[in-house]
């Protein structure tokens, strides 16, 4: 029978009903284990280097649940012949539901007002200002699935949506020609983009600059598209006006002065894990690693 090891937690029950009776699923394997595994389930915050596939001289598949492939050597994979299954949009809506939540806390100040009830402060409410999303306009750096799918979301709330992308093609009705634009125009401006070289703070001193006065700024994608020691800067000089992030640098977080902002709310990297999304995003694991043990091609491979 093949084993197949989950590094990091999984939810045991889907993936071994997905993967069938041709292979067991054993969860925190030991070195024997490891030596035997013909296929492996890698959560986000698991690192799979080069030791790692050395451990594994009987690995035939990894499948990682997401899209982010920063934490995998996925050249040495390609060396040896080895796929790496990824799970896009097991968690589009989780993620754009979301960013979409961050968006309404910030934009009608419910942790200030949380705090001035709690501390009998009614009379004060006037001095903090609820906003709106209806009327304004939401920038949109990053035209995936997710991306599409938040847009979706603002839209239906009656804001306009525009959208910068370097690669996706974008319709005419919401692409603008560069991230200078968006930055200049919207209210809102939530991150979708993919980690790149090209991307790494992509939201930094110069480009924060364009930012339009009192703007909110959301990253539900990945922590290094903005450098915080810029926002924070930002932040305090009133050019952003409150910023949403559920993703860091380096996971788990560590403490960073924007993190003493009332103005910034803060998720552990949990947007894309609601309960309907983490169970597909296990399911498509499991699936994609039972497709190349059983010779079929899986639904997507990391490139």
């Amino acid at each position: 029978m093949n084993t197949v090891v989950a590094l990091g937690p999984v939810d045991s029950d889907i993936v071994r009903g997905a993967l069938g009776d041709s292979a067991e699923l054993i969860v925190d394997p030991g070195p024997a284990e490891l030596a035997r595994a013909v296929g492996a389930i890698v959560r986000a915050n698991v690192t799979f280097d080069k030791s790692v596939f050395d451990s594994m001289p009987e690995l035939r598949v990894i499948a990682r649940t997401g899209v982010g492939t920063e934490r995998v050597d996925v050249a040495e994979a390609r060396r040896r012949g080895i796929p790496v299954v990824i799970t896009p949009g097991s968690n589009t809506n989780a993620v754009a539901e979301g960013a979409l939540a961050m968006v309404l806390h910030l934009t009608k100040n419910l942790g200030p007002l949380t705090d001035l009830v709690r501390d009998g402060r009614w009379a004060d409410r006037d001095a903090i200002p609820v906003g709106d999303v209806d009327g304004s306009t939401v920038g949109i750096v990053g035209w995936g699935r997710i991306g599409r799918r938040f847009g979706e979301l603002v839209r239906a709330l009656g804001a306009t949506v525009i959208a910068f992308d370097p690669v996706a093609d974008i319709p005419a009705e919401f692409r603008v020609d560069s991230l200078e634009e968006l930055l200049e125009r919207s209210d809102i401006v939530s991150l979708h983009a993919p980690l790149l070289e090209s991307t790494r703070h992509l939201l930094n001193r110069a480009s924060l600059d364009h930012i339009k006065p009192g703007a909110i700024v959301i990253n539900c994608s990945r922590g290094p598209l903005m450098d915080l020691d810029a926002a924070h800067h930002a932040l305090e000089a009133g050019q952003l006006g409150g910023i949403g992030l559920d993703v860091f640098d380096d996971e788990p977080a560590e403490h960073h002065p924007i993190m003493n902002d009332p103005r910034v709310v803060l998720t552990p990297h949990v947007m894309g894990l609601s309960r309907r999304a983490a169970a597909q995003t296990f399911l498509d694991a499991a699936v994609g690693i039972r497709d190349v043990l059983e010779g079929r091609t899986p639904v997507a491979v990391a490139e």
